[in-house]
């Protein structure tokens, strides 16, 4: 990690640490937002990770960063298995866990993402369609000009089965806890949105997910903030 990860006194309130990590802060997309514009004011290629458990609200706040038009979104569910594969593995059933993803695939895009210089070309990245519940390549352009690029997904701060090279490309690592009530809550509605009933809404969120969850609470302690936005 560069020494922009390493230091975030500039970021201005952080908490005395938690036990397993930062303690989190409240706060609201306006102050995640001046974040990214202070960063993108720097004029130097900045890659900032949002994590947390399934439902923790990373893919609204990231979206919700990107707006201001100074950042791209990246997400690393577009490096999901395709479901041809994972049923072919015998996999589906643990899908969204660490081993069903590319995660050479999406390192190798991280680092590219590093490197990008100012008169390289476009990059391209895959896109998680949660409609169709599958990736779709090269969805997602990442030009040479765009100063910040907020990477958002579960394992961003997992550190084994390759996941290890994520944090070092990283140079802030955000993790969202809005407490497990509500994200659980939200995760089921997700899963009732897109099309599942209740009691499938139920299982998936309280089952695979949950397993998925615990996983993840364990990375809490490598980000550098820890945010329950409101």
């Amino acid at each position: 990690m560069s020494e922009a990860g390493r230091t975030t006194a500039d970021a201005g309130g952080a908490s005395d640490a938690a036990p397993d990590g930062p303690a989190a802060e409240v706060a609201t997309i306006d102050d995640l937002r001046a974040r990214v514009r202070d960063l993108a004011a720097t004029g130097i290629r900045r890659i900032i990770g949002i994590t947390g458990a399934p439902g923790a609200g990373k893919s609204t706040v990231a979206e919700a960063l990107v707006a201001d038009g100074v950042s791209v979104l990246v997400g690393m569910d577009g490096y999901h298995f395709a479901d041809r594969l994972l049923h072919a593995r015998g996999l589906h059933d643990r899908k969204g866990a660490p081993h069903t993803f590319d995660v050479d695939g999406f390192v190798s895009l991280l680092e590219r993402i590093r490197a990008q210089g100012p008169d390289d070309g476009e990059l391209y990245a895959p896109y998680f369609d949660r409609e169709l519940d599958e990736p779709i390549g090269s969805c997602v352009p990442v030009r040479a000009d765009v100063p910040v690029v907020i990477v958002e997904g579960n394992y961003l701060l997992h550190d084994a089965d390759g996941w290890e090279g994520v944090r070092d490309l990283l140079d802030e690592a955000w993790f969202l806890d809005p407490g497990d009530d509500t994200r659980v809550e939200r995760l089921i509605a997700r899963h009732e949105r897109f099309g599942r009933g209740r009691a499938e809404a139920l299982e998936r969120a309280t089952g695979s997910d949950e397993l998925n969850a615990q996983l993840i609470r364990a990375t809490r302690s490598l980000a550098d903030r820890v945010f329950s936005v409101r």
